[in-house]
């Protein structure tokens, strides 16, 4: 299976993802903010980063303009994780970068199959 990052700040979702992913074969690596979550890529090369917006020291956004500005970590595909959901805050998330969006709390079944589309897309 694939190695997954989730850079998550709440130990709650932490192991909430652990477990829906852990239980399918993934090898996951985690983060508990940014700063973190990017030298845990750079180190580590996953094939997906999980990543929260809003985390103490370094917030998911600044992490992703890091990650997609390096040479080594720019093609991994990071999904936004987040409590944010206003109206245009998808389409925010999606234009600045982000590979795709979910809300939390999550769907566990269509957190499952986004995951999957995504590493599948990633493997052709």
């Amino acid at each position: 299976m694939s190695r997954i990052l989730i850079v998550e700040d709440n130990e709650k979702n932490r192991k909430l993802f652990k477990l829906v992913l852990g239980s399918i074969g993934h090898e996951l690596l985690l983060a508990e903010n940014g700063e973190e979550g990017i030298k845990t890529a750079e180190d580590e090369r996953p094939e997906l980063i999980l990543m929260d917006i809003q985390m103490p020291v370094m917030d998911g956004i600044s992490a992703l303009k890091a990650l997609k500005a390096a040479d080594e970590t720019r093609d991994i595909p990071v999904v936004a994780l987040t409590s944010y959901a206003m109206k245009g805050d998808r389409e925010r998330l999606l234009d600045i970068g982000f590979t795709a969006y979910m809300a939390k709390p999550i769907d566990v079944d269509k957190f499952k199959k986004m995951v999957g589309e995504i590493l599948e897309a990633g493997h052709e």
